[in-house]
């Protein structure tokens, strides 16, 4: 932008004072000099002129803002002064308006080589280059200083004004922070009053929630206690019923023994009527009588003459005595076939088991503890038996640890023992074999308990005695009352059918007959392989031939003909030759239909020599295999033989 420079024609000095001929002031300073020049003119002049100012002049922008403008030079002529200082006093003297004349004889403007940017500027002021009269000249200037007047005014309003809103602003920011301070106070009160609210609410809750589960625990110990007194209440109701139950069935059981002492007392006087007909009709039945001791002679040859001893007991015994008192005739009444010996040791041992429910019944109804537990705990163990070594010694071992806990007496241990194995040999899942190394394991520390074992066996299997009750009329009230009598179930008023009752004396026989052959290192089997060959002759001597019989007979050769043969030899196949000759021609001889099944397993036996064959089973495995667990289809016909015997 372009510099303004004026250029007024005036001497060097005025009243003393020295203008310098091209000054380069600022505008602050121009107008600072202004105000001096004034004062001093005012000071020597006796009459104020009219130009005179008591306040310096200052120029604002639009905004208010003062502005600033490039330095120029002005020069004022001795003349032009003195001239107008006469006509301001002839103006003064004759009332006249008071004027101030401003001549600019020339103003000289310099620019710079680029016109375009001044142009406007120049345009804007050209009113200072137009030369105008002393009238004009002072109606101009009085109208400029009344516009500066007014624009000094206003700007001072608006100063003011922007001063008040200043102050305003500030004071409505100062409210406005004191509102905010105490929004913000009043928010951290209610903050805290919130905090001290809800930790009363959360400790009300607390209590509350503490009192309702107090009630609620309450209540439910009161439940609880009402709930162990109804429970103690159906144990002590379910212990009396037991023990009536218990009590029913002993008066029962004696019932029974006295109708069997009876019948054999009946038929012991039948046979002693018998053989008073016998003595008298010798003659008439002298051919018959031969013949039967030809057969007895040859029965006693096969078993290896009359000093051949049978667990302790001369065949030439067994022949005077057993054979003879049990080959009776069914015209005589007589119903029960069995070996004497066999029925005494019978009636041993059932006196050993009877006295032992007595004495568990008196501790029962005398102790408040429940022995219910460790009775379940050895059905568990009994069940998780398996043919490994290492699962029979755990089971073994865990029950003498029963057998010795001081918290149960002995008794009571071992009669549940004896209960749950007998009842768990029912099961499909039977491992006979395993079963019988578990009993010798435990019998072996505690020996009354084989005795108590197989007296439970008997009462549940008659045919372990072995003895067989012949139907006779006169005996039984009905076909009902003989299947009872013979080991029968009875359901809900209804007896079982054949087929089951032939499928548990199976597995009956299969247990006893493992168990007989069962040898351990280092343990004795008390009811051992003599006991076993026992059974075979008082079997085959006092026994008929017949479906209950001859299922009996199989399942005791499936499992100790191996050991019987191993230790009696040549013995053993004479006892053999005799049922092939003797009890599989009775059972041939009946022609039932019934028959034809168990018959021809009994002969494939013999025929098969299946008893050089060790059984499947027999020896216990070191591991635990598959096949041992899940039996094939051969081994599962083999060992369970389901249905074999039924059509």
């Amino acid at each position: 932008m372009g510099v303004v420079k004026l250029e007024i024609q005036c001497p060097e000095t005025v009243n003393g004072i020295g203008l310098e001929p091209d000054p380069d002031w600022s505008f602050d300073t121009l107008l600072s000099e202004l105000d001096s020049l004034e004062k001093t003119l005012n000071v020597s002049s006796s009459v104020p002129l009219p130009l005179a100012k008591t306040k310096s002049r200052e120029f604002y922008g639009e905004k208010g803002i003062k502005r600033s403008s490039n330095a120029f030079v002005m020069r004022i002529s001795d003349e032009e002064f003195e001239d107008n200082e006469g006509e301001n006093e002839e103006a003064h003297d004759g009332g006249l308006v008071k004027v101030a004349q401003f001549n600019c004889d020339e103003l000289y403007l310099s620019s710079s080589d680029d016109d375009s940017d001044d142009e406007p500027c120049l345009e804007v002021q050209t009113y200072l280059m137009n030369e105008v009269g002393l009238v004009e000249s002072a109606l101009f200037e009085l109208t400029h200083e009344h516009q500066l007047g007014v624009k000094e005014e206003i700007r001072n309003r608006i100063s003011a004004l922007e001063t008040d809103l200043m102050n305003e602003s500030e004071k409505s920011f100062s409210a406005h922070t004191k509102v905010e301070k105490y929004s913000e106070a009043r928010r951290e009160v209610q903050r805290k009053f919130d905090v001290q609210y809800q930790r009363r609410i959360a400790e009300g809750l607390d209590n509350h929630l503490t009192a309702v589960q107090r009630d609620h625990e309450l209540k439910s110990q009161i439940e609880e206690r009402r709930i162990r007194s109804d429970a103690a209440h159906e144990e002590a109701k379910r212990r009396e019923k037991a023990i009536q139950e218990e009590r029913l069935r002993q008066e029962k059981a004696k019932a029974e023994a006295e109708a069997k002492l009876k019948a054999e007392e009946a038929n012991r006087v039948a046979l002693e009527a018998e053989r008073r007909a016998a003595k008298e009709a010798a003659e008439k039945e002298a051919a018959k009588a031969q013949k039967s001791n030809t057969s007895k002679v040859s029965q006693t040859e096969a078993l290896g003459g009359p000093n051949a001893t049978v667990s302790g007991v001369l065949i030439d015994q067994l022949k005077g005595s057993e054979i003879d008192k049990t080959n009776k005739s069914h015209s005589a009444g007589n119903t029960l076939r069995a070996a004497e010996s066999a029925l005494n040791l019978e009636r041993e041992r059932l006196q050993k088991l009877k006295e032992l429910d007595e004495i568990n019944q008196s501790l029962r109804s005398s102790s408040n503890e429940d022995f219910g537990s460790i009775e379940r705990h050895i059905a568990r163990l009994i069940r998780q038996i398996r043919g490994t070594k290492d699962n029979v010694s755990t089971k073994a071992s865990a029950l003498i640890k029963i057998f010795n806990n001081p918290g149960c007496p002995q008794t009571i241990s071992i009669a549940s023992f004896a209960k749950k194995v007998v009842s768990h040999c029912e099961s499909p899942d039977n491992a006979a074999f395993a079963c019988g190394h578990v009993i010798v394991l435990v019998t072996s520390q505690f020996p009354q308990a084989m005795d108590l074992l197989v007296a439970e066996l008997q009462r549940a299997c008659i045919y372990s005695v072995p003895k067989h009750i012949s139907y006779s009329k006169s005996a039984f009230e009905s076909k009902e009352a003989y299947w009872k009598a013979i080991g029968y179930r009875e359901d809900h008023g209804k007896i079982e059918s054949s087929k089951d009752y032939l499928k548990r004396l199976e597995s009956y026989m299969k247990l006893y007959g493992a168990l007989v052959q069962t040898e351990v290192a280092g343990c004795q089997n008390v009811h051992g392989l003599n006991e076993g060959w026992a059974w075979l002759a008082r079997f085959l001597n006092a026994l008929p031939a017949n479906i209950y019989t001859a299922v009996a007979l199989n399942a005791f050769l499936q499992m100790a003909g191996f050991a019987l043969f191993r230790k009696y030899k040549s013995q053993f196949k004479k006892v053999l030759n005799i049922i092939s000759e003797n009890f599989l021609n009775a059972l041939r001889a009946q022609e039932d239909p019934e028959l034809r099944p168990i018959t021809a397993e009994i002969q494939s036996y013999l025929e098969d020599k299946k008893f050089l064959q060790e059984p499947e089973g027999r020896a216990l495995q070191s591991s635990l295999l598959s096949s041992v667990m899940v039996p094939d289809s051969d081994y599962r016909d083999s060992y369970h033989q389901p249905n074999r015997f039924f059509y």
